[in-house]
Parts: structure tokens; sequence; C-alpha cells
């Protein structure tokens, strides 16, 4: 399984390299519009900006969730457009502890790129070693990446309904419980799904947990390689950082990419609170 994480030493060094990475920015925060100002006022050396909205989602149905995923020719013509090489590493971060920027991650890997990698961290931890920022916006060339699609695992709504495997929602505590809802339909989870807030993967620098402390997480919860695990947020994009946590410590998971955007708006599915 390929290295999820890279620190900030190490990404120094990448882009000394002779083989330097395309690094993506990806602010978004669920409720704001901002990330592309905050990207402007501040970002990594030759970082491009992602839009989380318009680029690694197809629009809004609620059919299908709030992010559903995008059609892969789609997103090759924007990898292309961010200088995406074919063969080429990529690194994605944000600045909310990668919750944002695994939405990349997992999709780079979807469509079989290998080598790509979350900054731990993220413009924080960037901020804090010290190192040199640029402002306004990059220009990239056209990058010559080819994606396929598929070369991650993904669930319908139906096989989330009718699975075996261990489920896990990443979203806060408060909304699995259905304590609040602030922007799908019914508050509450899919009946039998396990909460597994995906910020309780972080300490309080927004670092990934150790290893060790994360697959003593992840046991708790159940994940002891008895079941597959399906894991699943509001709309496809936090439930990302949860398979990135697992795949850190080499647990494969499956993303549900209409989450329970997708099936909070289908009357004919069943949810539960508390």
């Amino acid at each position: 399984m390929p290295d999820v994480l890279i620190g900030v030493e190490d990404l120094v060094e990448a882009m000394l390299s002779n083989r330097p990475p395309a690094v993506l920015d990806v602010r978004w925060r669920l409720g704001e519009d901002d990330g592309e100002q905050r990207y402007r006022a501040g970002h990594l050396p030759g970082a491009v900006y992602v839009d989380l909205e318009s680029e690694l989602a197809a629009p809004a149905d609620p059919a299908h969730g709030r992010h559903p995923l995008p059609d892969v020719a789609d997103l090759q013509a924007a990898a292309r457009s961010w200088g995406v090489d074919f063969g080429a590493p990529v690194v994605v971060y944000d600045d909310n502890g990668g919750q944002s920027a695994a939405r990349l991650w997992w999709l780079l890997r979807w469509g079989g790129v290998s080598e790509v990698r979350i900054l731990d961290g993220g413009y924080r931890a960037w901020q804090d070693a010290g190192m040199r920022e640029s402002k306004g916006d990059a220009t990239p060339r056209t990058g010559s990446v080819t994606l396929t699609g598929d070369s991650m695992p993904t669930a319908t709504i139906d096989e989330a309904a009718n699975t075996d495997a261990l489920l896990l929602d990443a979203r806060s505590a408060e909304r699995y419980r259905g304590d609040v809802e602030p922007v799908d339909p019914r508050p509450g989870h899919i009946p039998g799904a396990i909460s597994a807030p995906t910020a309780d993967n972080l300490d309080s620098d927004e670092h990934f947990l150790d290893n060790d402390t994360l697959r003593t997480r992840f046991a708790g919860l159940g994940v002891d390689g008895s079941r597959d695990v399906i894991v699943y947020c509001g709309s496809g994009v936090t439930a990302a950082h949860q398979i990135a946590a697992l795949n850190q410590v080499g647990i494969d998971a499956t993303l549900y990419p209409g989450s329970y955007s997708q099936w909070s708006s289908d009357a004919s599915r069943e949810v539960q609170t508390g």
C-alpha cells in the first residue's frame, strides 16, 4: 500500500529534487466559501488551488448526494490543468488537518495515481516550520496525467444498505446522533453504522495520530480484520480522510460516495438517531 502522508521536511526535499511533486491546495470547509481567498493570501510555493465544489465533485443531486464523484474525464481534465503529469508524484494539503485535501487524495488514487500524499499537518505545519510562502495565483503548465477510475473501491446506496461490512460514520458525533443536522434532509445515521468522527484521527496540532494510536482507535471501533469496512460521511468528503487514516495503518476501506446526503434524501431509507 503506498505511503499516505508526507512531512514538511520530506516535502521540501522533494520540491528541491529532480522529480518535484505537483502541490495542490484544497482549502474547503462545510458552509464556507472563502478557500480561494485564503489560498491567495498565502500558500506553499508553486501550489495550485483546487476548488472542491466545482472540480472534485459532480453537481449536487438529491438522488446522488451533495458531492457525487466527478466523471473521470472531467477529473482528468482538471488534473491536467493543475499541472499533474503522468507517473509524477502529487502532494495535497489544506488548512483543516487534511479533512478536505483527503478528498483529492482519494480521487487521484481512484483515478489510478499511486504516488499521492497528504501533507501531514497541512498549511499550519508549513507555517510552524517557518517555511517560505507565496501569495496570489500560481500558473501551472498543462500536465499529461491519464486517469482511469475504479482504482479505489466504492459502494452504492444499495450495497451500503445490504452489507455485512462494518459501516463507519465519519461525521461528528452530534450529527451521527441526530442532535443537529445543518445541511441534510433528516437527522440521524444509517442503521447499524458506528460513530467514528474523522476529527478523532488528528491530534491537537492537526497532525494524524501516530500509527499505533490509530490502530488502537480503529480496533476499538471494531476494525479487527474480520469484516470489510465501508466509510461514509455527509457527502463523501471527510470519509476520504477516514480511509486515508485506515490506509496509513495498512487497512483497506471502501467509500460510500453518496453518503448520508444521498441516504437521507431517499424517503424509503430508514434513519436512526441516538
